[in-house]
């Protein structure tokens, strides 16, 4: 029997091991098969409402965003899903600085158009669909003409130059002549003045920065597309939306409002990272370029609210129970493992030592799906023919930190200073593990840090009824800057340190009892100076 559990726990390890930690690596059937619905994600994003979708990277944003083009398609709509890493042949001209602004965004723009028009093509030419081709094939080719006509108008100089020059020379010389007998002199006057000298006047006009997006038939044309396919709804997503040039987003942005958003049967998506995302740019007037959050697309979606442990507990635990198993259940079919467990729980009980071995690991993932798996799979390899420990779970969120996150935080001197700033102000000093940073505190170095996914957003909005103004977020510390804490007299006691010197484990929603776990980042910069 206990050879059994030995094969069969070797067996898991090496599934777990194998998991790919990147949804772009599966195929779209794989995807779908491990998708795992958590709370109102997909009912939200199933809206035909044009929307962004935020997340850090890791959180899934790509996973839910494919779940959603194929179930779309599986109803009959098309969905046209692109990922914005791979637009364009020319790597490298969207982020060169040398190449104007205008260019840039005209390519951007062009490269986009091109890769919808192409997977539109692709799609009409799909024989398990009923689309006339003869009616859509020339509206197609019509909107592959009009990408040509998109330019983005940038500032306007001219320049006019003159040159003066004006030339004298003058001179004197003299010749003497010596022989033995006699000796000549002679003298010579000429004149002759040299004199050069040149002027340049240039005169440079230089317009007024006036960027203009000009689409000309494009939305006529896909507005003539859509009703070539009746009733048929066109999904666009666009996922990687922060790989783009951060100020060529709002162009972009553009572009889809003013060509996509404005035709009912187009339902428009967008993947970004919040704190990489700009889009929209101020014009003078009251006017913009891009999209208008709330107006034009709503951005009421983010993948960090939803799977952090602290926030339920319990859900993200049945969450990744079932994450876990999706994935686990992929493999073990093409595998062809007999005997494997066949609920999310029962593979939780034969590979985890103990249940609240499980919850750990959850809450070591920090609600992002890619570090699970990288955690999952170092403990696996930890584990070998063993059941997964809270030692094989502690020390490999360690070394997946050290590996990952701490690595990219260092590449900035003043980040990495920041980040121990804080871990000594809350953890060796509150023994808590997050903290509230006012929502008016507007940093960079802590945008850095939660990007760099060693800061996570447990809750937003927290405020006290006798200073309603304020407002606070919860800022929760990585597991992985503390893990090694766990085992001494400095183990963090709680989530938050209340002002009675006690801790709490839940976020409230009224910060008047833990007003002294609030970081006065003013602190940190004044002792910068």
């Amino acid at each position: 029997m206990n050879d059994t559990i030995t094969s069969s726990n070797d067996t898991i390890n090496k599934l777990f091991i194998g998991f790919s930690k990147r949804a772009e690596k599966f195929d779209k059937h794989t995807l779908v098969e491990t998708f795992v619905d958590v709370g109102p994600l997909l009912s939200v994003l199933s809206t035909i409402d044009n929307q962004i979708l935020y997340g850090r990277r890791g959180t899934g944003k790509t996973h839910a965003l494919v779940y959603l083009a194929e179930t779309q398609k599986q109803k009959g709509d098309i969905a046209v899903y692109l990922d914005l890493r791979g637009i364009g042949s020319t790597g490298g001209i969207y982020s060169d600085q040398n190449i104007l602004l205008a260019e840039r965004a005209t390519r951007l723009l062009m490269d986009t158009l091109a890769a919808i028009h192409d997977e539109l093509m692709n799609i009409a030419l799909d024989d398990s669909l009923s689309i006339n081709l003869a009616i859509v094939g020339p509206i197609l080719d019509e909107l592959a003409a009009s990408i040509t006509e998109i330019t983005v108008r940038g500032e306007v100089e001219q320049e006019r130059a003159e040159e003066i020059a004006q030339t004298s020379e003058a001179g004197t010389d003299a010749k003497i002549e010596l022989t033995p007998k006699s000796m000549k002199v002679a003298t010579g006057l000429q004149s002759k003045e040299t004199f050069k000298g040149s002027e340049t006047l240039r005169v440079k006009t230089k317009g007024a920065p006036e960027h203009r997006v000009h689409f000309g038939r494009v939305g006529s044309i896909l507005q003539r597309l859509c009703q070539a396919l009746h009733n048929v709804r066109i999904w666009v997503i666009l996922d990687e939306w922060s790989v783009i040039p951060i100020e060529l987003q709002p162009y972009l942005a553009d572009l889809l409002r003013r060509s996509l958003f404005p035709i009912a049967q187009i339902t428009v998506k967008i993947g970004a990272i919040e704190k990489r995302s700009n889009f929209q740019r101020a014009l003078t007037g009251g006017d913009y370029i891009g999209i208008e959050l709330g107006g034009d697309a709503s951005a009421d979606l983010n993948m960090d609210d939803f799977m952090v442990f602290d926030n339920d507990g319990d859900r993200a635990t049945a969450f990744y129970k079932a994450l876990i198993f999706k994935h686990f259940r992929a493999i073990a079919e093409s595998e062809e493992f007999s005997g494997a467990p066949s609920t999310p729980d029962e593979l939780t009980r034969f590979a985890f030592t103990q249940e609240n071995v499980f919850r750990e690991f959850v809450r070591a993932a920090e609600g992002i799906p890619r570090d699970a798996f990288y955690i999952l799979s170092l403990a696996a390899q930890r584990s070998l023919s063993d059941t997964i420990s809270m030692q094989a779970i502690r020390m490999s969120s360690k070394t997946w930190y050290q590996r990952d996150k701490e690595t990219a935080v260092a590449a900035n001197p003043e980040a990495l200073r920041l980040l121990h700033w804080i871990i000594d102000k809350v953890i060796a000093h509150r023994r808590a593990r997050a903290f509230l940073l006012e929502r008016t505190v507007s940093h960079e170095l802590i945008d850095r840090l939660f990007d760099a996914r060693v800061l996570h957003l447990l809750k937003r909005n927290i405020s006290a009824h006798d200073q309603p103004g304020v407002r606070y977020d919860v800022y929760k510390i990585d597991y992985g800057c503390y893990v090694d804490l766990l085992y001494t007299a400095r183990s963090p006691l709680g989530l938050l340190e209340t002002d009675d010197g006690g801790h709490i484990d839940v976020p409230p929603d009224d910060y008047r009892a833990i007003r002294r776990a609030i970081l006065n980042i003013l602190e940190f910069e004044n002792e910068s100076d």
